[in-house]
Protein backbone atom coordinates (compact mmCIF):
# COMPACT_ATOMS: atom_id res chain seq x y z
CA UNK A 1 0.00 0.00 0.00
CA UNK A 2 1.86 3.00 -0.87
CA UNK A 3 0.61 5.99 1.34
CA UNK A 4 2.14 8.56 1.86
CA UNK A 5 3.68 7.57 5.14
CA UNK A 6 5.11 4.77 3.57
CA UNK A 7 6.49 7.09 0.17
CA UNK A 8 8.26 9.44 3.16
CA UNK A 9 9.50 5.96 5.04
CA UNK A 10 11.01 4.67 1.18
CA UNK A 11 12.55 8.38 0.56
CA UNK A 12 14.66 7.76 3.52
CA UNK A 13 16.39 4.37 1.99
CA UNK A 14 16.51 5.68 -1.36
CA UNK A 15 18.57 8.99 -0.25
CA UNK A 16 21.21 6.74 1.74
CA UNK A 17 23.45 6.71 -1.34
CA UNK A 18 23.11 10.40 -1.86
CA UNK A 19 23.70 10.88 1.74
CA UNK A 20 27.06 8.25 1.37
CA UNK A 21 28.24 9.83 -1.03
CA UNK A 22 28.08 13.40 0.62
CA UNK A 23 30.37 11.98 4.09
CA UNK A 24 32.49 10.44 1.82
CA UNK A 25 35.24 13.24 1.74
CA UNK A 26 35.28 14.76 4.57
CA UNK A 27 37.76 17.50 4.06
CA UNK A 28 34.72 18.50 1.63
CA UNK A 29 33.31 21.08 4.41
CA UNK A 30 30.27 22.26 1.82
CA UNK A 31 29.55 18.25 1.20
CA UNK A 32 29.15 17.84 5.09
CA UNK A 33 27.08 20.93 4.97
CA UNK A 34 24.44 19.59 2.32
CA UNK A 35 24.97 15.96 4.18
CA UNK A 36 23.40 17.79 7.39
CA UNK A 37 20.59 19.00 5.64
CA UNK A 38 20.33 15.96 3.67
CA UNK A 39 20.00 14.09 7.37
CA UNK A 40 17.88 16.45 8.99
CA UNK A 41 15.35 16.34 6.37
CA UNK A 42 15.73 12.14 6.76
CA UNK A 43 14.91 12.79 10.31
CA UNK A 44 11.78 14.64 9.73
CA UNK A 45 10.42 12.44 7.23
CA UNK A 46 11.10 9.44 9.94
CA UNK A 47 9.09 11.91 12.68
CA UNK A 48 6.26 12.73 10.02
CA UNK A 49 5.23 9.15 8.67
CA UNK A 50 4.65 7.62 11.94
CA UNK A 51 2.30 11.00 12.86
CA UNK A 52 0.54 10.62 9.74
CA UNK A 53 0.03 7.13 9.86
CA UNK A 54 -1.20 7.02 12.98
CA UNK A 55 -3.32 10.27 12.50
CA UNK A 56 -4.55 9.42 9.33
CA UNK A 57 -5.18 5.61 10.21
CA UNK A 58 -3.53 4.23 7.64
CA UNK A 59 -0.63 1.99 9.72
CA UNK A 60 -0.35 -0.70 6.96
CA UNK A 61 2.02 -4.01 7.62
CA UNK A 62 4.56 -2.69 5.02
CA UNK A 63 4.53 0.46 6.84
CA UNK A 64 5.40 -1.15 10.12
CA UNK A 65 7.88 -3.60 8.49
CA UNK A 66 9.63 -0.66 6.52
CA UNK A 67 10.35 2.11 9.38
CA UNK A 68 12.77 0.38 11.50
CA UNK A 69 14.59 -1.11 8.66
CA UNK A 70 14.83 2.45 7.23
CA UNK A 71 16.05 3.87 10.85
CA UNK A 72 18.70 1.27 10.93
CA UNK A 73 19.83 1.55 7.45
CA UNK A 74 20.55 5.51 8.04
CA UNK A 75 22.04 5.01 10.97
CA UNK A 76 24.45 2.20 9.87
CA UNK A 77 25.02 4.00 6.92
CA UNK A 78 26.55 7.03 8.83
CA UNK A 79 28.47 5.18 11.84
CA UNK A 80 30.24 2.76 8.67
CA UNK A 81 31.06 6.04 6.67
CA UNK A 82 32.38 8.07 9.25
CA UNK A 83 34.28 5.53 10.69
CA UNK A 84 35.75 4.52 7.44
CA UNK A 85 36.68 8.13 6.61
CA UNK A 86 38.17 8.71 9.87
CA UNK A 87 35.37 11.28 11.31
CA UNK A 88 35.15 9.05 14.25
CA UNK A 89 38.17 10.34 15.61
CA UNK A 90 39.17 12.59 18.57
CA UNK A 91 40.99 13.52 21.65
CA UNK A 92 42.41 11.52 24.62
CA UNK A 93 41.47 7.79 23.08
CA UNK A 94 42.20 8.96 19.05
CA UNK A 95 40.03 6.31 16.87
CA UNK A 96 38.11 3.75 19.88
CA UNK A 97 35.68 6.18 19.20
CA UNK A 98 34.89 3.50 16.58
CA UNK A 99 34.24 0.93 19.61
CA UNK A 100 30.98 3.01 20.17
CA UNK A 101 29.84 2.94 17.02
CA UNK A 102 30.16 -1.08 17.02
CA UNK A 103 28.38 -1.22 20.06
CA UNK A 104 25.14 0.29 18.47
CA UNK A 105 25.62 -1.55 15.27
CA UNK A 106 25.86 -4.99 17.02
CA UNK A 107 22.66 -3.67 19.49
CA UNK A 108 20.73 -3.31 16.17
CA UNK A 109 21.57 -6.37 14.52
CA UNK A 110 20.88 -8.21 17.99
CA UNK A 111 17.56 -6.67 18.79
CA UNK A 112 16.57 -6.88 15.58
CA UNK A 113 17.40 -11.21 15.47
CA UNK A 114 15.61 -10.88 18.78
CA UNK A 115 12.35 -9.10 17.93
CA UNK A 116 12.17 -11.27 14.56
CA UNK A 117 12.99 -15.40 16.82
CA UNK A 118 9.81 -13.48 19.00
CA UNK A 119 7.22 -12.49 16.29
CA UNK A 120 7.22 -15.99 15.98
CA UNK A 121 6.09 -16.85 18.77
CA UNK A 122 3.60 -14.22 18.99
CA UNK A 123 5.83 -11.91 21.13
CA UNK A 124 5.76 -8.30 20.84
CA UNK A 125 8.34 -6.36 22.49
CA UNK A 126 7.03 -2.94 23.12
CA UNK A 127 10.20 -0.15 23.03
CA UNK A 128 10.68 1.98 26.36
CA UNK A 129 11.38 5.19 26.97
CA UNK A 130 14.84 4.29 27.80
CA UNK A 131 15.30 3.14 24.24
CA UNK A 132 13.32 6.15 22.87
CA UNK A 133 16.37 8.39 24.64
CA UNK A 134 18.79 6.06 22.93
CA UNK A 135 17.29 6.59 19.12
CA UNK A 136 17.36 10.22 20.53
CA UNK A 137 20.71 10.54 21.37
CA UNK A 138 22.17 8.46 18.44
CA UNK A 139 20.47 10.87 16.08
CA UNK A 140 21.82 13.98 17.89
CA UNK A 141 25.47 12.41 17.64
CA UNK A 142 25.48 11.37 14.54
CA UNK A 143 24.19 14.88 12.78
CA UNK A 144 26.68 16.77 15.36
CA UNK A 145 29.21 14.69 14.03
CA UNK A 146 28.37 15.54 10.13
CA UNK A 147 27.97 19.24 11.26
CA UNK A 148 31.45 19.30 13.01
CA UNK A 149 33.27 18.51 9.66
CA UNK A 150 30.86 21.03 8.05
CA UNK A 151 32.17 23.85 10.13
CA UNK A 152 35.89 22.95 11.12
CA UNK A 153 36.39 26.71 12.27
CA UNK A 154 33.73 25.94 14.86
CA UNK A 155 36.58 25.46 17.42
CA UNK A 156 36.65 26.37 21.21
CA UNK A 157 40.35 26.14 23.34
CA UNK A 158 39.83 24.10 26.27
CA UNK A 159 43.41 24.75 28.02
CA UNK A 160 45.86 23.92 25.43
CA UNK A 161 43.41 21.65 22.81
CA UNK A 162 41.45 22.89 20.70
CA UNK A 163 38.34 20.96 19.96
CA UNK A 164 35.81 20.87 17.58
CA UNK A 165 31.94 22.11 19.53
CA UNK A 166 29.87 19.73 17.23
CA UNK A 167 32.09 17.03 16.88
CA UNK A 168 32.60 17.18 20.67
CA UNK A 169 29.24 16.99 21.09
CA UNK A 170 28.39 14.08 18.08
CA UNK A 171 31.19 11.95 20.62
CA UNK A 172 29.96 12.41 23.75
CA UNK A 173 26.15 11.68 22.87
CA UNK A 174 27.47 8.72 21.05
CA UNK A 175 29.39 7.26 24.27
CA UNK A 176 26.25 8.11 25.91
CA UNK A 177 23.93 6.58 23.09
CA UNK A 178 26.46 3.15 23.38
CA UNK A 179 25.74 3.13 27.14
CA UNK A 180 21.76 3.63 26.45
CA UNK A 181 21.93 0.32 23.95
CA UNK A 182 23.92 -1.76 26.23
CA UNK A 183 21.40 -1.10 28.77
CA UNK A 184 18.21 -1.08 26.39
CA UNK A 185 19.62 -4.33 24.74
CA UNK A 186 19.91 -6.05 27.64
CA UNK A 187 16.62 -5.31 28.78
CA UNK A 188 15.56 -6.98 25.40
CA UNK A 189 17.87 -10.01 25.70
CA UNK A 190 15.81 -10.75 29.18
CA UNK A 191 12.72 -10.75 27.97
CA UNK A 192 14.21 -13.16 25.01
CA UNK A 193 15.64 -15.06 27.29
CA UNK A 194 12.40 -15.71 29.15
CA UNK A 195 11.04 -17.83 25.97
CA UNK A 196 14.27 -19.74 25.00
CA UNK A 197 13.70 -22.57 27.27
Amino acid sequence: MMSLPNILTLSRIVTLPLLAFLLWWPDWAWGYLLAFGLYCLMGITDYFDGYLARSSGTVSKLGIFLDPIADKIMVATVILVLAAQGVLRGPFVGDAHVIAGLIILAREIAVSGLREFLGGLQVSVPVSRLAKWKTTFQMVCLGSLILGNALPWWNVWLGSLEINVPHTVGLTTLWAAAALTVITGWDYLRVGLKHMD
